[in-house]
């Protein structure tokens, strides 16, 4: 049996592969555009055309790799920038391992297919509406894990909240730069709401915990326990970071309304898949992750938070 990781030299890829036995990494291979870091096999492959890797039948198939928001996200022809991979890459590497024989498959979807949370807890029974082309291409993608699901293939789709570890600080540069400055703080809307995420070490144990149990053909939502209220959890920040600056409620609808128009005229600041749930309470349903996998969070806001902080320092 062979590991099959697609998008290995990526952010949660790489954790994978960190978290990977010595016996598990001897029979791991990463397809990807660019070369993991370490002594682990690799093979260029590119999802957006077809796929020339080899499938065995017994072949465990990690697909990680996407297109996701950074700041080289083009403005025109963003829908293609993300379905090329999130959703044409997905089916290109589902088409393969059929024509292969090969079964078995992990896919990280995202929580963000639900859109705005129409009930609390959100389990993965809530209504997909997605705001966004990227959520609308891994929705698009797992309605084609599904297809293939009922060819006879078992895929375990995974839908995290926002992933928090070392190597990425996306968004939180901004907040950090902010607090390193002892600059005040802006919240959309007043913080007293709670903004769940997820450890990429919890998600790299998530992928694991998958194969043990057989790759489930189920969905599964990946977030933390209890997190906190936006403002407490940013006061905490500041204070164990020893910095002064202050956290300031806004108008949550006029600020949202205020980062669209800066969006349509070319400027900015937050996607609209950042910004649009930013001021709602947004917790999602962990329990079944936890009863089918055995998986349980390690990790708690708070902490992740302040070791991206820490992350934050030591990359300048």
């Amino acid at each position: 049996m062979r590991y099959v990781i697609f998008g290995g030299s990526g952010f949660v890829g790489a954790e994978l592969i960190n978290e990977l036995s010595d016996e598990q990494r001897k029979q791991a291979i990463v397809l990807d555009v660019v070369p993991p870091i370490g002594d682990i096999k690799y093979e260029r492959q590119d999802i957006r055309k077809d796929i020339t890797f080899k499938f065995n039948p017994d072949d465990i198939v990690i697909q990680l790799a996407a297109n996701q928001y950074h700041h080289k996200v083009p403005r025109k022809n963003r829908q293609e920038f993300f379905e090329n991979v999130n959703t044409k890459g997905t089916e290109n590497i589902l088409k393969k391992m059929e024509a292969d024989g090969a079964k078995n498959m992990v896919f990280f979807s995202t929580d963000m297919v639900y859109g705005t949370p129409q009930y609390l807890p959100v389990d993965t029974k809530h209504p997909k509406n997605p705001f966004g082309y990227y959520g609308k291409s891994k929705m698009k993608a797992e309605a084609i894990c599904q297809n293939y699901r009922d060819k006879g293939m078992n895929i375990t789709i995974f839908r995290p909240r926002m992933i928090i570890g070392k190597g990425r600080l996306g968004i939180l540069i901004k907040l950090f730069k902010l607090m390193e400055l002892n600059l005040p703080v802006p919240m959309i809307g007043s913080g007293n709401n709670c903004y769940q995420m997820i450890s990429v070490n919890d998600c790299a144990q998530a992928i694991l915990k998958a194969i043990e149990k057989g790759i489930p053909n189920k969905e599964y939502n990946l977030g933390s326990y209890n997190p906190p209220k936006v403002k407490d959890l940013l006061k905490n920040v500041a204070k164990q970071n020893n910095s002064k600056s202050i956290i300031v409620p806004t108008p949550g609808k006029l600020v949202k309304m205020c980062l669209k128009i800066l969006g349509a005229l070319g400027l900015e600041i937050m996607y609209k898949e950042q910004y649009m749930i930013a001021d709602e309470n947004y917790l999602i349903d962990i329990s079944e992750t936890e009863e089918d996998l055995n998986w349980h969070p390690r990790f708690d806001d708070t902490s992740m938070l302040k070791a991206a902080f820490d992350e934050y320092k030591r990359s300048k």
